[in-house]
């Protein structure tokens, strides 16, 4: 399912002599996937053809993370509905630095956008990170012509489907570092020794953030169901932070769980991590392609997964895992215990997702296709007479 942009600049092209200006507009500054995202796609742009400004709505971890990348920062507030001030500041700060392309992500950021967009003549693109277009995203791409960037392919046809403009849309699936996420021995010094757990015994592992659409309660309740019959020392371990901790904290403490499930907070050791993982499950009810499961899957880690968004996308149902129906928690613990009882079916099915991983969804290839997806662009602007040359650059 092709999306069209223009054909990467040539060698006669302004945009081939310098480099391009791109403005990130990034709508949050948490621990999450979009800005794992966008963190990713700094470390990749090659620098002698990008030149980075990220604005984003307030100082932190992400923010001292870009400035680390090489990245001008500014912090310019983004409600869902901008106010002029913000418009102003970023309009006087592309027209300033000489930006060539606006690049939005999450519909706060993509409204803000539409305005600098409109008050500079700038060229917009606005990646989609969720499995839907939200209208928000859909009235700015309408008022201003913005070029919107899926990353899966139900998130594709939802776009079609709500009235986007075909020749203004594009899928550039999102990919995983197969270099940094890749099977290894156990960390001595791990996850597992932090929390006094067993070194051998199966671990399996939520990784995600504690928010209502990640369904993490409903990793609980699964964990419940397995209160027997399991290998010995099973246990369980959520990894992340977010506005439920307190609530499954509460939760932990009236199902009993305190002893088998374990809170291990915001992590920065992911890659090693997931190698002490058994099975990673994802009990998301709202998805579109998935930091977390991909990273595990190319970690060498089977996962257990709803059948959500972009998930089938990702997980081979009865090869690299298994997929669930969304708050199914009889079949998500049946999957589970699958996958605990038979070790050699959990390591074959943890080989086949790597191998998987590394064939269709590395990284390097999906963020060269934002690469030329944002060059053709900012070459569309100062070449408006080259609207006509396109080219498929990516595929759902």
């Amino acid at each position: 399912m092709p999306g069209q942009t223009v054909a990467t600049a040539g060698p006669g092209s302004a945009l081939a002599t310098r480099r391009i200006h791109v403005m990130e507009l990034v709508g949050n500054a948490i621990v999450g996937g979009m800005e794992c995202w966008v963190e990713r796609l700094l470390q990749h742009l090659p620098r002698e053809r990008f030149r980075i400004t990220v604005v984003c709505p307030y100082e932190g971890r992400f923010s001292a993370a870009m400035r680390a990348l090489g990245a001008d920062v500014v912090c310019i507030p983004m409600p869902e509905d901008p106010a002029w001030s913000a418009a102003q500041l970023g309009q006087a700060l592309a027209r300033s630095t000489g930006v060539d392309l606006l690049h939005a992500h999450l519909p706060n950021a993509h409204a803000l956008g539409g305005l600098v967009s409109r008050l500079t003549d700038l060229p917009l693109l606005c990646t989609i990170h969720g499995r839907q277009i939200t209208l928000l995203d859909l009235e700015v791409h309408r008022a201003v012509r913005s070029h919107l960037s899926v990353v899966c392919r139900h998130s594709y046809l939802h776009a079609l489907g709500v009235g986007v403009d075909r020749r203004r849309l594009s899928c550039e699936p999102n990919g995983v570092d197969t270099r940094c996420f890749h099977p290894g021995p156990r960390p001595l010094d791990g996850l597992r020794q932090q929390l006094g757990l067993d070194t051998v015994a199966p671990l399996v592992g939520f990784v995600g953030r504690l928010s209502p659409e990640k369904g993490p309660e409903q990793f609980l309740r699964a964990a419940a169901l397995l209160s027997e019959g399991l290998p010995p020392g099973t246990r369980f371990v959520m990894v992340g932070e977010g506005p439920l901790r307190g609530a499954l904290e509460a939760d932990l403490a009236r199902l009993g769980l305190g002893d088998r499930v374990r809170m291990a907070g915001q992590r920065d050791d992911m890659p090693t991590l997931y190698r002490e993982l058994d099975v990673l499950v994802s009990c998301s009810h709202s998805e579109a392609m998935p930091l977390a499961v991909m990273e595990a899957l190319a970690s060498g880690v089977p996962v257990v997964g709803t059948r959500v968004g972009g998930m089938p996308e990702i997980v081979q149902h009865g090869v690299s895992g298994w997929l669930v129906a969304p708050r199914d928690i009889e079949d998500l613990a049946a999957r589970i215990r699958q996958l605990l009882e038979a070790p050699a079916r959990r390591q074959a099915m943890g080989a086949a997702a790597r191998r998987d991983m590394v064939q269709r969804l590395d990284l390097r290839p999906s963020l060269d296709r934002v690469a030329s997806l944002m060059q053709a662009l900012a070459r569309q602007a100062r070449e408006p007479h080259r609207l006509e040359d396109v080219s498929v650059l990516g595929r759902a």
